[in-house]
């Protein structure tokens, strides 16, 4: 029978249980954990999770920690032990740096530096996968897997699910037709879908490009601010625009659309970094303080669909070293890098300094 859920079927369902608010249960070899994310728990389910008793902690990545002062004894993530009268006020004010700058005091934060911290690892995978600020509460139980059951929780096993998080998760085509566009009337936009029930990825094919020679190509990620709204504060919208009109120009290429907004972190969390960058951060200095790192879009997805489309081989436009080097380390040849320089302003001048003096952008 095959009735039952597969892993990826099973993270998948975990990630839209932490959305919501609700816990699931992580379990490994050396026992299981109680896990919920920080932004989305209530109150009640926070006292629930007291009245279990036990040593809960919230897992934060090295990089808030660093913000919040917190050992990261694990190296990757800190374990910080949840003080006895901390409420829900407190869990929020560790997890969401907004108001960091007004009570910048949270401690003094003491953290776990005994036993294992891979459940905690998982838990992290989990809630940034989800979209969500990249802190979990956890809570080691003894019988995990009755315990879920008791409860009706999802439970992930660690060993199986760790591998499905690392990886890019294999793509299918959906369905492709005719899309005249002002570029090009030769249009056809191709869907792809990803296995893990994660957000489809299109691709953009003008004219019809030979497969045995490199195409002019784009991995562009998606921006509503930019693409949508004609934001100011970075150079998105243009660079789209600028690229189907140079492929329009020369009669064929393929623009891969891949929905990693905000560098990967969601527009919920791009907007929290644009707060931040209000209150004086760079680009990159507002991810790290949100818990994430510089970048998190997976480039692997371009090369997949690349790969799907039959190309090998690309003319790539681009500022971004990473993507020449992501395609190559996945099967693409990128036999020039074209440069895309557009959409410079006064309003996002500094964010495009930023990407070159600290992301390596060609600019």
């Amino acid at each position: 029978m095959t009735l039952a859920p597969d892993i990826t079927e099973i993270i998948a369902r975990a990630r839209a249980d932490l959305r919501m608010g609700v816990p699931v249960v992580i379990s490994g070899p050396e026992g299981a954990a109680l896990v919920m994310a920080a932004e989305t728990v209530d109150a009640q389910r926070l006292a629930d999770l007291r009245a279990l008793g036990g040593k809960p902690v919230l897992a934060i990545t090295a990089r808030r920690a660093e913000t919040l002062k917190a050992r990261a004894y694990d190296g990757d993530l800190a374990r910080v032990i949840l003080p006895p009268d901390a409420g829900l006020s407190w869990v929020l004010a560790l997890a969401d740096p907004a108001d960091d700058l007004k009570t910048p005091m949270k401690g003094p934060l003491a953290s776990e530096r005994d036993g294992a911290a891979d459940l905690h690892r998982i838990a992290l995978q989990l809630v940034k996968s989800a979209r969500l600020l990249p802190a979990a509460l956890v809570l080691p139980l003894t019988g995990g897997a009755g315990f879920a059951i008791e409860h009706g929780l999802t439970q992930v096993a660690a060993v199986t699910a760790a591998p499905h998080l690392m990886r890019s998760s294999p793509l299918h085509p959906v369905v492709s037709a005719r899309l005249p566009l002002d570029v090009s009337e030769a249009g056809r936009l191709h869907i792809f879908r990803p296995e893990d029930g994660g957000e489809e990825h299109y691709a953009i094919e003008i004219g019809q490009p030979p497969r045995d020679s490199a195409v002019l190509a784009r991995l562009h990620s998606a921006c509503f601010t930019g693409d949508l709204m004609g934001s100011l504060k970075c150079d998105c919208g243009p660079q789209l625009r600028g690229a189907l009109a140079q492929m329009g120009a020369e009669g064929v290429g393929v623009l891969l659309y891949l929905n990693q907004e905000g560098r990967g972190i969601g527009l919920a969390n791009k907007m929290r970094a644009y707060s931040l960058q209000d209150q004086g951060f760079d680009t990159v200095e507002a991810n790290h303080r949100l818990g994430f790192e510089d970048d998190e879009r997976d480039f692997r997805i371009g090369a997949q669909i690349l790969t799907l489309m039959g190309f090998s081989a690309v003319r790539l436009l681009t500022n971004n070293p990473a993507k020449i080097e992501m395609m190559r380390q996945n099967g693409i040849d990128v036999v020039e890098r074209v440069p895309l320089k557009l959409g410079e302003n006064a309003h996002n001048h500094a964010y495009l300094a930023t990407k070159a003096a600290k992301s390596g952008h060609l600019l």
